[in-house]
């Protein structure tokens, strides 16, 4: 099982969200990234090299950045976003991945 820790930029990024959203990505976080965090899926894919993170997590609109660091069995939360059509907002700004 992994640990999840989020850095403090997510932890700000979840509170520009509804309660009831932070607590759909919250529990998907949980339930998607706990066990096998690297392993590919129909919501989870590894990115093209960026400056933000190796992983994304999609949970309907919003998208979860992270690393995973298998030596320690730690899962990062780099940022959370959403995505309104093609465009990704992080932090409420515009962002290119």
């Amino acid at each position: 099982m992994y640990e999840i820790d989020f850095t403090p930029e997510a932890n700000e990024d979840l509170d520009l969200f509804r309660k009831f959203e932070q607590q759909q990505v919250l529990d998907e976080i949980e339930r998607q990234l706990k066990h096998q965090p690297s392993v590919e899926t129909r919501n989870r894919k590894r990115l093209r090299p960026n400056n933000v993170a190796d992983w994304e997590l999609r949970i309907g609109k919003f998208r979860v950045f992270y690393n995973v660091e298998d030596e320690t069995r730690t899962v990062s939360i780099e940022a959370v976003g959403f995505k309104v059509g093609n465009l990704l907002f992080i932090r409420g700004q515009r962002r290119e991945l």
